[in-house]
This record gives C-alpha cells, sequence and structure tokens, in this order.
C-alpha cells in the first residue's frame, strides 16, 4: 500500500522520552522543521497547546524554519494563524498550495498553486466511481468548495453548490472557475485502507492519491502533487537539503514526508505505515509529541 519504507528507530513506549534521549546527534543539524497539523501538532480538541506554542517559537528563534504542512485548505488555517514566524509560510492541500498566513485569518495570499487538471479530475472520478460504486465526491477549489448532494456531512461548512462532480468539472461547470486543489472521495462502507488501495489502483498515474482521515475518505491531488513534493520545492528554493529537515506526521499523507525528510518522527498515535516510514516515533499528538522533541533538537545545540 505505500511506497518505500524504513524502520522506525524508536519504539512507541512508556518509555519514549529516555528513547529519544538515546538516539545519536544529527551530523547535519536541523534548518526545518515541516509538521502536519490534525492528529500531529494539534491535540485532538484542535489546540496547540502551550508546551507546543513555546517550542516552535524557540525554534524559530534559534533560526529553524518552521512550516506547517497540512491536508487543510487555506481556509481552514486560523488555528494557527497566530503561530507563524519568519516567512509564514503553509503548505496546504497536500501539497497543492503554498499558503502566506501572515495576512491574519481570511486574509491569506496564495504563493503556489499545483492542481489537478480538469481532464485528470474526470478521469480520476470516474475510474474511482467504476473501481468502488457508491463513492461519492466533493471538490476543493482555492476559493471555493463544491459537493455532491449525497456527500455526507463530513465538514463543518455550507458547500457553494451542490451537483454531480461530472457536471461541476465539465467545461464551463462551477467547478472549472478556480484551480482544482483536490477532490475528496467518500464511501460509506468499504475499509479506509482497502479503498485507497482500490482507488489507487483504478487511477494509476493520472492523479495522486491518500487519506487522512479515520473514515473511508481520499483526498486525490494532481500528478506529483504530495506534501513531500511541495516541501522539496520550499526547501530547494531556500537552499535546504532533505538531511536539513525534521518532519512529523501521523497519517499515510505524511508517508512520502516522513521518507523524505532526515529525521522524521511518527506520533505514537499514528498509522502503522507512517509508523513504518519514520525514522523515529515521538508521544501522541495530545502528549505534545512535536514538543518534546523540539525541545531536544535545541537542547543538542546548545
Amino acid at each position: 500500500m505505500t511506497s518505500a519504507t524504513r524502520q522506525p528507530k524508536d519504539p512507541a513506549s512508556p518509555q519514549l522520552s529516555d528513547s529519544l534521549g538515546r538516539r545519536s546527534t544529527p551530523t547535519v543539524p536541523p534548518r526545518l522543521i515541516a509538521t502536519d497539523l490534525d492528529g500531529t501538532l494539534l491535540r485532538d480538541d484542535k489546540s496547540v497547546s502551550p508546551r507546543t506554542i513555546a517550542a516552535l517559537a524557540a525554534a524559530e528563534e534559534a533560526g529553524i524554519e518552521v512550516f506547517f504542512v497540512t491536508g487543510r485548505p487555506a481556509r481552514w488555517m486560523d488555528v494557527v494563524a497566530d503561530h507563524v514566524h519568519g516567512h509564514g509560510l503553509a503548505i496546504c492541500g497536500n501539497g497543492a498550495a503554498v499558503v502566506d498566513l501572515h495576512g491574519g485569518p481570511g486574509a491569506h495570499r496564495f504563493v503556489q498553486v499545483r492542481d489537478l487538471a480538469r481532464e485528470n479530475a474526470l478521469d480520476a472520478v470516474r475510474l474511482v466511481r467504476e473501481a468502488a460504486p457508491g463513492t461519492v465526491y466533493a471538490i476543493e477549489q482555492t476559493y471555493g468548495f463544491y459537493q455532491e448532494p449525497a456527500y455526507p456531512k463530513l465538514h463543518m461548512e455550507i458547500p457553494d453548490a451542490l451537483a454531480p462532480a461530472e457536471e461541476l468539472l465539465a467545461e464551463g461547470g462551477l467547478g472549472t472557475r478556480q484551480p482544482v486543489l483536490k477532490i475528496l472521495a467518500y464511501h460509506p462502507t468499504l475499509d479506509p485502507d482497502a479503498f485507497l488501495t482500490v482507488a489507487r489502483l483504478a487511477v494509476g498515474d493520472r492523479a495522486t492519491i491518500t487519506r487522512s482521515s479515520p473514515s473511508a475518505l481520499l483526498e486525490i491531488s494532481g500528478p506529483g502533487v504530495s506534501k513531500a513534493s511541495t516541501l522539496a520545492l520550499c526547501c530547494a528554493e531556500r537552499g535546504i537539503s532533505p538531511e536539513e529537515v525534521v518532519a512529523f506526521g501521523d497519517m499515510p499523507n505524511d508517508i512520502e514526508m516522513l521518507t523524505w525528510a532526515g529525521q522524521s518522527y511518527a506520533m505514537g498515535n499514528a498509522h502503522p505505515d507512517a509508523i513504518a516510514a519514520a525514522s523515529g516515533v515521538t508521544f501522541a499528538n495530545n502528549e505534545d509529541g512535536v514538543a518534546v522533541v523540539i525541545e531536544r533538537l535545541l537542547g543538542e545545540r546548545l
């Protein structure tokens, strides 16, 4: 189901803090921290803990850039907008957009968009529907959100329009007014991982398919678009190598990023495939696992 993986060096156990402390000091000091949000940086109540806020600020003060790298759309970034420093950039939509959050809630600016071409989107919708009958869709755009009438109320917002995905994505349809960042595909009965496998086999290289939800909800992006590929572009612009990046994540949509980064940590609550992809495991999101690692990294620089 996953791409290349590597075994974690730190077991997820009550002795995790001791295990973290015994890890060898990296030969290359980190210059960038890339962290997922839901299930990783954020607690289950979607808050950023005081300890994590302090750790992020300390990292920035030490000259380490912090990038929020999430499957969330830009309009859902208010929860961390107060905690951006320096560059103020976030990678949203699983790599589909780089967004400047400096303007504050509702005033974000798209710096880069890696959209899903309409032809690819239509192909993906058709192929997944054929492979998994009963699939329903929503369409995420830069400044719009559309869904099919049968799509469940999974998101706390009212869609801009209700219509079949094929109609929305057709030439001149509502879904073509703005770039498509990703398509959400939901199945009411399939196992989430089984649905992911079926969809990937059906679509092939026409799109990138992943998931970050505990339900059978898939996220379909443009070919080659992932958290890792967009993060790599941002790092290349800054002259930062993968070895200088520390990444955190918890779900299959984090796997490529966890594999790409020189150091990576799956959360104690992570999906097994994320744990297999990471080079270490930290505490769960509700136990400030990201902050624990950042504090240790900063301590090693003293």
